[in-house]
Formats: structure tokens, sequence, C-alpha cells
């Protein structure tokens, strides 16, 4: 049995959550996938997997094994980078686990990161924050993008840019590309029939303190753990949804919307990198902190996530 496959097929089963689909991404077929996790259950005298007809999670010895999993294979990208790089170059999978309404910034990172050392191979997963602090715990994720304000301590923090929030609807009138209006209460905003993420999300909770300090009840139109089902809702039209600037940024080709800044009060929230104090970093993960740290990079992505009206009549006059 090939000792470091098969831990890699179990950390594909905990990820995928199905073994078809684990299978599939570690280009097996999935009776071989299973096999191997059977094989690998032999060897260490123990169930891993709880089998029913479809998956169900792991047995607490199973998590036990895949935690050592995430470490060896850990490990073992780091000692492929160092003996592959030669001159400092760095090149490599780096693992960047992103809330849904930051993912616009993480790929741009990422597209950023590449242009610079294109030996580095980014891998980005859209993953609540739990499971981006479990990830950077258990080595499973190199680098998280996500709340900084809800960090623990265990975790080293590189500051990216402060959030700031929309409403985004269906424009009166179409105009040549995505416009702002003018600026909207928080309390009037609670009034319209709203398209939100669902309440198990960290941003839905950021929107519901801000309407419970203001006295606002709102009643959901739609939920959804999906922003792409939020930015579809509003472009059918009848809702619309509360959205960080960094997802808006990502309109403005869609010229029958409007984004209006929400205001009284001005919520502001700190979007940041997060990676485990103490962990041993590779060359591609050195590579991406120093360029979440470049005042290059800090001034475009301001650009996309903030404080967007100005960057907008920036583009109308440029064009």
């Amino acid at each position: 049995m090939n000792l470091l496959d098969a831990y890699r097929y179990l950390v594909a089963l905990e990820q995928h959550r199905h073994f078809g689909r684990a299978a599939a991404a570690c280009h097996i077929t999935q009776p071989a996938l299973s096999n191997a996790l059977r094989t690998l259950e032999q060897h260490f005298e123990v169930a891993i997997v709880r089998r029913g007809r479809q998956y169900e999670g792991l047995t607490p010895e199973g998590e036990r094994v895949l935690a050592t999993a995430h470490r060896l294979l850990h490990e073992q990208e780091l000692l492929q980078q160092d003996l592959r790089a030669g001159a400092g170059r760095a090149q490599g999978r780096l693992v960047i686990g992103a809330v849904p309404t930051a993912l616009p910034v993480a790929a741009r990172l990422a597209a950023r990161l590449v242009e610079r050392h294109p030996g580095v191979q980014p891998q980005i997963r859209s993953l609540a924050s739990q499971e981006i602090e479990l990830g950077l715990e258990t080595l499973a994720i190199d680098l998280g993008l996500g709340y900084v304000e809800r960090a623990p301590s265990r975790l080293e923090t590189v500051p990216q840019y402060v959030e700031r929030y929309y409403l985004l609807q269906r424009a009166a009138v179409p105009g040549d590309a995505l416009s702002f209006g003018p600026a909207l209460p928080w309390a009037e905003a609670a009034a319209q029939p709203l398209a939100l993420l669902s309440p198990e999300m960290h941003n839905r909770a950021i929107l519901d303190g801000v309407f419970r300090e203001l006295g606002c009840t709102p009643q959901p139109a739609i939920e959804t753990n999906s922003v792409l089902a939020l930015l579809v809702a509003v472009q059918a039209g009848g809702v619309a949804a509360v959205l960080p600037g960094a997802l808006v940024s990502t309109l403005t080709a869609h010229r029958e919307l409007e984004a209006r800044p929400l205001v009284a009060p001005e919520v502001l929230t700190p979007i940041g990198l997060m990676l485990a104090v103490g962990a041993r970093r590779s060359r591609a993960l050195d590579a991406a902190l120093e360029l979440a740290r470049d005042l290059v990079w800090l001034e475009h992505v301001r650009g996309h996530s903030g404080t967007l009206e100005a960057a907008a009549r920036l583009r109308r006059v440029v064009g």
C-alpha cells in the first residue's frame, strides 16, 4: 500500500464528502479509492470511515488518522517545494480558503501571485469562517481570507482591506454600466424584500447585528448559502441584496443593476489573511505573504472592495 496515496484519498473524501467526487478529484475510480481506504483501515486495525448508503463521516479514530494525513501531506508538499524550487524560486501548491463574500479578492490575489511566480499553483476553496479556522489549525489549508475580528489568537493575521456594504437592486433606468445611487440608511434597506445569506454564515450575523441595533427585523424573501444565487436573484428582479463591495465590484458590466452605499450607521468590517502561528511555511506561502503586504497590491484591492463610487467615476473619466 502507498501510504501517502491513501492519506491523500482520505483527505479528498473528507473534503468532498462523497466517494465518487473524491475519486474523481484524485483521478482514480471509486472502487480503487474505497479499496485503498479499506487497506488503510486494515493497516491500523481500526474503522476509519462510517459507511452507509453514502458517506456518513469519519469515526473518532478516523479523525485522528485524518489529522496525521494533513500533517504528513503538508510536510511532503514543503519538501517537494524545497527540492524543486532551486535558486529561491517559489513554486508548488498553495491552498487558500476564503469566505464566500471575499472570493473575488482571493481570486485577484491568486492571479497576481501566479503573475509574479508562475510556478505557484493556488487552489481557492470557498469555506465558512469556522472551516477556515479548523483548516489552518489542521494544515488542511495554507492561507485563509476572512473576518479577522473573529480570528482566534492562534492565528496570525495580515490586514487586507475594510469592507463596506451596498444595497444591490435592479436599476429603474439601465445605464451604460453598473450605476451607483444615493446613499441609503440601513433602516430603509430593512424594509426591502431582501435576499440574504443563510443564518449560519458570518456575513449574515454581521447584517443581523446591524438590523438588531436599529430595532429592525427584516423578513428575508430568499435565503441561500450561495453568493451566486444572491446575485442571480437580484438580476431576476423583485428582490434586493445587501452585499460587500468586493462582490459589487465584480458587477460593473451589469448595466441593469444599481448599488447604493448603506449608511446610518457606516458599517466597516476588517478583512484579512490568516495563517497558523508557528507552522512551517512553504516558499509559495512566503511569496503570497510578500504580495499581501505589497503597497501596490493593497491599493489595488482597496479599489475593488471598499468605496467603489470614486473608482467607478475614475473609470468613466479615463474611458
